[in-house]
């Protein structure tokens, strides 16, 4: 389970901002995940969870927002939400597209500390 790893540097990224900040006590962590990025929230979440325990992110929390599909419709000519991850297409013009704008992400955009 390759989310467990990746909990683990989620972690150890947190400590060392929060580090930065003077020991502050980290909340939560926010975190963009596309729907293409390889990795499964449950699993991240449980994960995550995991990775925290005995560290000072210990009781924190890991928020997600999940980026859907977006591909660029080469017909249209303006990134449209797919449908389904399984048909990679215009939605309005059915035209077939191979790039892909959103939904690979995983970034961590924010935290929420008390200092």
């Amino acid at each position: 389970m390759h989310e467990l790893s990746i909990a683990v540097s989620i972690v150890e990224m947190a400590q060392e901002e929060a580090e930065r900040h003077g020991q502050a006590q980290v909340l939560a962590v926010h975190l963009r995940l596309g729907h293409l990025s390889g990795v499964a929230k449950e699993a991240l979440l449980f994960s995550y969870g995991v990775a925290c325990e005995g560290t000072p992110l210990e009781g924190s929390q890991l928020i997600i927002d999940e980026i859907p599909v977006e591909i660029f419709c080469p017909n249209c000519k303006v990134p449209r939400r797919i449908r389904s991850i399984q048909l990679f297409c215009c939605p309005e013009c059915f035209t077939p597209a191979t790039e892909i704008v959103r939904g690979r992400e995983m970034e961590i955009v924010a935290m929420e500390i008390k200092s």
